[in-house]
């Protein structure tokens, strides 16, 4: 079967038909479902409506809703808010270990700790992935429910760094890895038509726990300390993570995939190459704002208390940064929406971020690479979909997460070298982080263009 990768530039607006066929497997905003298709699955494309008798997914008609459904997005939802939203609040903790707990070391070093949540969250990504196709969602999320509740109980009783980087880095990234993905898969086997609007309302979750942690935060640290702020934060998320449990299904039975974890044959293929090269120069500067940005608004003279506040509108711009282009992504084309997402939010660190010396330019930079960044995030696995064969787009995707891990893990500690070699300033660390996100972009249009040469072909 022809990839979508072998279409010519004439057939590239009139697939809309294929496509459609191609989403009982995985559909464009699907594809976060991670695994591998059974081989005992029968897959037959032909010029009329998809055969009945295909066995992935039962018949289409039932396959957009019903109460399962969207009890599945709202336990997504709240799963999201609870983990890679606290996720995405590490910047909090970035600046107040930086004056309290861990002061005496440099902020290079205590970006290690959220470097390490990112890595071992992306790492994860295909062995959960395997495990859920084998094993269905419900498991693998009452282990990652334990792990979340007991990394963030330790980490409220650390005093060590090392203590922090175990429990808050590692197994924390773990637990958070264990909910991410079987959520995110499930809601896709419920959803056709409207796979990409249910994802992208469920990834918003993780965006409005952005919103919601670091104001949280920041007033519990001054009313109850450190310890009883993360204790909190641990409770409420646990019991999203519980609801989540209890709702979250998958309409698609476990089985036991024969493929491995990671599928390194993709690398044969050159669109597949320049994708994920793209995606880890971005990676490499993409979460250095989400780490230092709370620190950088104090910097400029901003006070403690609303400098927490810009990580708020940071992903605040988040959520509707991954509503909205999974919405469009459809009708505009995927690698479309994804390299100039991934170009502007490149370019808003070196044109707007350089040159930001108040609290109403930092917002304003702010709510742009949330938007934007957010819009990356919510776009990098459809467009894996798109370039790969239906029996291959859950390995491929694991692969991608997992080599994207690593300049994860070395963007933050990079930035703050940059930032302690520029005794202070912000500058180096921004131009990186732009500069390194701009050579992503044109990494990602460079695999477009080996799709199609037309620029404005539907990709």
């Amino acid at each position: 079967m022809p990839s979508a990768a072998q279409q010519s530039p004439s057939d590239t607006s009139s697939d809309d038909a294929l496509e459609a066929k191609r989403s009982l497997s995985c559909h464009t905003a699907g594809c976060l479902k991670i695994g591998s298709i059974p081989q005992s699955s029968t897959i037959t494309l032909t010029n009329s409506l998809p055969d009945p008798t295909v066995t992935l997914f039962p018949p289409c008609e039932t396959t957009d809703g019903g109460v399962r459904a969207w009890l599945s997005v709202l336990g997504a939802s709240l799963a999201l808010f609870a983990t890679f939203g606290l996720m995405n609040a590490f910047g909090t903790f970035q600046a107040w270990y930086s004056s309290h707990q861990l002061q005496h070391l440099p902020p290079s070093t205590i970006s290690w700790i959220g470097s390490l949540q990112l890595w071992m969250f992306f790492f994860a990504g295909g062995p959960v992935g395997r495990l859920y196709d084998s094993y269905g969602p419900t498991a693998l999320m009452i282990i990652g429910t334990i792990l979340y509740l007991f990394s963030l109980m330790m980490t409220s009783i650390s005093t060590q760094f090392y203590q922090y980087v175990l429990c808050q880095g590692i197994v924390f990234g773990l637990g958070v890895g264990m909910l991410f993905y079987p959520c995110m898969a499930s809601v896709s086997t419920h959803f056709l038509k409207l796979r990409a609007t249910a994802l992208g309302i469920a990834a918003a979750g993780s965006s409005l726990g952005g919103v919601v942690y670091p104001i949280l935060l920041r007033q519990l640290f001054d009313k109850v300390g450190f310890g009883w702020a993360v204790r909190i934060a641990g409770f409420i998320g646990a019991a999203c993570c519980v609801v989540a449990v209890l709702t979250v299904s998958s309409r698609v039975p476990p089985t036991r995939p024969k493929a491995t974890a990671f599928n390194f044959a993709g690398f044969k293929d050159l669109q597949f190459i320049l994708l994920t090269a793209g995606g880890c120069f971005v990676a490499l500067g993409l979460f250095i704002p989400f780490f230092y940005l709370a620190e950088f608004a104090h910097a400029i003279g901003i006070s403690t208390h609303l400098s927490f506040y810009v990580l708020a509108v940071l992903n605040g711009g988040g959520v509707l940064g991954r509503i909205a282009p999974a919405y469009l992504s459809d009708a505009l084309g995927r690698f479309n929406l994804l390299a100039p997402s991934a170009f502007l939010a490149g370019l808003s660190c070196v044109s707007i971020w350089l040159f930001t010396h108040e609290i109403i330019a930092l917002m304003f930079f702010a709510a742009v690479y949330g938007f934007f960044s957010g819009a990356f995030i919510s776009l990098i696995t459809p467009c894996v979909a798109q370039i790969s064969e239906m029996n291959e787009i859950g390995t491929r995707i694991g692969t991608l997460y997992t080599v994207i891990s690593f300049p994860s893990l070395l963007g933050g500690p990079i930035g703050g070298f940059l930032l302690t070699r520029g005794r202070g300033s912000y500058v180096p660390m921004a131009t990186f982080a732009g500069s390194a996100i701009i050579i992503g972009s044109f990494l990602i249009l460079w695999s477009k263009l080996r799709i199609n040469t037309n620029f404005l072909a539907r990709v």
